[in-house]
């Protein structure tokens, strides 16, 4: 885990407030939102490329682990997460839709850092991040259509241009890298290395450019920001509650249930940005909603990782 991605917390709050400070200059407001998509393009290329999406096969081998962790994130989740959505958002459909497009895809990067961090069976999470990858960018459009279809500001033809260009165009460029890189392994590994903390800086310029030119809405609707909290709040409590009986149900032992709770729980900001940004550009507080999710999760994610050593030292003491 380098410097950048244990401070990425903070880079994304200095993001945000370097934004809005940037912002205040008519020139760069006016200009910034042209940099936010090619920034994003950007970071979903490096980031596709470091997933190891040939050794898909790899998450077959413990078929208990992958059934149980896609049911969970693909079909659970995103109940729960509409159910949340109703209950907490129901009278303002942007933030009913934020919540929804950041809760609906699971995360493809951060949940293997902190699976280290918690000692959980990181070979297992990796090899169910390829799954995660693919499902997400299949089933994205179909959540949004019927978990956001009555909100009235989906419309399914720009949805479906969104992540063609967005998400599918970077995983072709992405796989083609990888195949021209096939017989040049020891290569591949060390551009993905030094290429492996581009992902952040990108995000984080993409961040600063977003706020650059819609800072002043975030500061206008504050109050709003405030409303995601606690849905929020609930969905990592009871998520981490309901994988860690499940996996006790289960008798995994508890590395792998550390890997399905942090498989399950992490989400992947980025890519609904994206989406986002694109699909709903006349709807800019909805992308400034899936900014402040990370400000929330990573420090729960913290907290649960915390969590689960301390669990772990009851496990090695019986």
């Amino acid at each position: 885990m380098n410097v950048l991605e244990k401070l990425y917390t903070g880079i994304i709050f200095l993001a945000v407030v370097l934004g809005i400070v940037l912002g205040q200059s008519q020139t760069i407001q006016s200009n910034a939102e042209s940099f936010i998509f090619p920034l994003l393009v950007a970071m979903l290329y490096i980031s596709f490329l470091q997933v190891p999406i040939e050794d898909v096969k790899k998450a077959f081998k413990n078929i208990r682990f992958t059934s149980i962790s896609v049911f969970i994130n693909f079909i659970w989740t995103p109940i729960f997460a509409w159910l949340l959505a109703l209950l907490f958002l129901g009278d303002n459909p942007v933030l009913y839709l934020g919540f929804i497009m950041l809760m609906v895809t699971p995360c493809t990067d951060w949940y293997i850092i902190f699976t280290g961090m918690a000692k959980g069976n990181v070979g297992l999470s990796t090899a169910i991040l390829p799954i995660n990858l693919l499902l997400q960018v299949v089933l994205l459009p179909i959540y949004l259509l019927i978990f956001g279809g009555t909100t009235g500001v989906i419309e399914f033809k720009p949805l479906l241009e969104s992540i063609l260009f967005v998400l599918c165009i970077p995983l072709f460029l992405a796989l083609i890298t990888k195949v021209t890189l096939k017989n040049r392994q020891q290569l591949r590994n060390n551009i993905i290395t030094k290429i492996s903390v581009l992902p952040i800086l990108f995000l984080s310029l993409a961040i600063v450019a977003m706020f650059a030119s819609q800072g002043q809405l975030l500061l206008e609707n504050l109050d709003l920001m405030w409303k995601l909290t606690i849905p929020i709040l609930i969905f990592f409590s009871v998520n981490f509650i309901f994988t860690q009986k499940v996996a006790q149900k289960l008798n995994f032992p508890y590395q792998d249930g550390a890997s399905l709770s942090l498989t399950t729980l992490a989400r992947n900001s980025p890519i609904a940005l994206a989406i986002a940004l694109t699909a709903f550009p006349d709807l800019p507080l909805l992308a400034l909603t899936l900014v402040i999710g990370p400000l929330l999760e990573l420090p729960l994610l913290a907290i649960i990782t915390q969590f689960l050593l301390f669990k772990r030292k009851g496990y090695l003491a019986s």
